[in-house]
Parts: structure tokens; sequence; C-alpha cells
């Protein structure tokens, strides 16, 4: 069975109350900079400034799930990103495997902290630039301003990215820095130079 048509196993979580940030940790470049003048709650919305950087993060683990959301620029576009299966220690760039949201590149890859996949490892597809696989098709993200949509679907070693329902990206055979099986982690919206708004931050189980 492919990926993305696995079934869900369990109701869907909504990682994000609508009030504050109960459950998540924020990690900032900067620690004398209060969190809280980078990301705030505006009608239930978690918004962030993009300066310095860093990220907010589940507290939990997560493995074998589908993650949806929607972002949208705020003011001028820029660079972000959302981190999967993020491990170890709180750092800048933690290692995790991400998913680029920086406008007409949403749905590149980025490896970080040695973290490796079958296609950023087949430097003939002429996709590979350092840590970077550029997505599969051309950008088809939507004006600044205007909400964009994501799903990332994550299955044992597999990953695969849409952006407003084209598929974008995969990652097949994930593997950690010390080459086991990268199957779980958690999850990150960076703070990267731009400021950015999420709505409808939503993980579903899968079987």
């Amino acid at each position: 069975m492919a990926v993305e048509e696995t079934a869900p196993a369990a109701k869907k979580i909504s990682l994000f109350n609508g009030k504050d940030f109960t459950s998540w940790t924020l990690h900032l470049s900067k620690p004398n900079v209060d969190p809280a003048s980078v990301w705030s709650v505006r009608n239930g919305l978690p918004f962030c400034t993009g300066t310095p950087s860093g990220y907010m993060r589940t507290n939990e683990e997560y493995s074998n799930y589908k993650l949806t959301f929607e972002w949208r620029w705020t003011g001028r576009p820029g660079n972000n990103g959302c981190l999967v299966h993020m491990y170890g220690k709180d750092t800048v760039w933690p290692k995790s495997i991400e998913v680029q949201l920086a406008h007409e590149n949403a749905g590149d890859f980025w490896v970080i902290g040695g973290t490796e996949f079958n296609q950023h490892k087949d430097k003939s597809s002429g996709r590979v630039s350092g840590r970077n696989v550029k997505k599969l098709e051309k950008s088809n993200e939507k004006p600044p301003g205007q909400w964009n949509k994501m799903e990332i679907i994550c299955k044992g070693d597999k990953i695969r990215v849409y952006v407003n329902g084209l598929l974008q990206n995969e990652a097949d055979d994930c593997r950690d820095d010390e080459g086991k099986p990268l199957t779980k982690g958690k999850i990150c919206f960076q703070s990267e130079g731009a400021p950015i708004e999420y709505r409808n931050i939503i993980l579903e189980p899968l079987k």
C-alpha cells in the first residue's frame, strides 16, 4: 500500500489549543530574548515574527502520522520550515529532516545534523545540492498573504510531502546520524527571518 493511501487509525489531534503554547517548547538562538516577543497567539492562531532564529516544537514524539497545516506570510515572504523526526538536544539546527516552507521553495527537503535518506544520496537526480533536495514540481504556492496547505505523511522510514494537494517530495529509508532508521521524533515550526502565521495544525495517526 502506498504511503499516501494508508488509512487513519485513530482520531485526529489538534496540536495547537488556540490559546497558548501548552504542550510546546519555544527555543531561540538568543537565550536573552523573551520567546513571547517572537511567538504569540493572534485571533487563536500561532504567529511568529521570524527573528531571532529558533522554533516551536512539540514536547511529544510522533511516528506514523499525517501532519496537515496551513501557513501564510503576513508581510514580506521569506524563509521558514517544518522539522519532522527531530531528536536530540535543542539547538538552532536540531537533528531532523526539514520540509521547506521558504517562499517559492515550499516542499524542498533539507537534511540537518547528519540525517540521511535515499533521494538525498542520489546525486544523479539533478535535485540535490549540498544538504538540499529540491521539490519534484514547479512551485505551486499561492501569492503572499494567502493561505497555503501542507500535508506531511510520515510512515515508517518514508516521508511524502504535498503542497496545496500536489505531491512535491519524497524521502525513503530515512536514517539518523548513526545510520539507524529514523521513524519518529518531535515536530518543529521554525522562526527563520520572516513573519508567518499558522492554522489548523492537525496530526492524524496512521496504522
